[in-house]
């Protein structure tokens, strides 16, 4: 369902000049873990299953701006190009290279593709990619157009039972970040 919110809250806290603020709170719905890096924006109409495996993407944090992502599902993970061989049929790349996912609305584990074999959820799971869904990415990418390179951190404010306590990692993350 689109907009869903049963997973654990998350933030996503940015650098403004020599300050860390709260820019927006949200839920998880990739791994449950704390990730901080330099957010970058997509505005093109390639899917998110190309974009995340980009490696020029390699340990930032990506704004997705399409206003509805996951709804398509995942394709296999194991088909190979035809003509290429080595490489995925269906992605840039055999892994998912962002740090973390920040998109506006999540449509949840329901898919449609009829090539899709996983939510978009489960594979960032998979993979150990922290997501964030329920932000206001376009008042997010005019902040990172205006101001150019932002960092930020995203964290889990209530991580669900049997999973990793990310308390005392957030706030080294968040003091780590330089402040220039």
């Amino acid at each position: 369902m689109a907009g869903q919110k049963n997973g654990a809250l998350m933030a996503l806290e940015i650098r403004d000049d020599d300050q860390s603020i709260r820019f927006a709170q949200g839920y998880s719905f990739g791994a449950q873990k704390s990730v901080a890096g330099e957010l970058v924006f997509q505005t093109g109409m390639v899917g998110y299953p190309e974009s995340i495996t980009d490696p020029s993407y390699r340990g930032q944090l990506l704004v997705v701006t399409f206003p509805l992502v996951g709804n398509y599902g995942v394709p296999s993970r194991e088909d190979r190009d035809a003509l290429l061989g080595d490489l995925p049929a269906h992605f840039e790349a055999a892994t998912i290279h962002v740090a973390g996912l920040i998109v506006a609305s999540y449509s949840g584990e329901d898919y449609s593709h009829h090539l899709a074999t996983s939510s978009l959820g489960t594979w960032l799971q998979e993979q150990g990619v922290p997501a964030i869904h329920g932000v206001d990415t376009r008042a997010l990418t005019k902040r990172i157009r205006e101001k150019g390179s932002i960092l930020g951190v995203c964290f889990c404010q209530n991580p669900p039972r049997g999973t990793q306590d990310n308390s005392q990692m957030d706030t080294t993350l968040r003091t780590g970040l330089p402040t220039d």
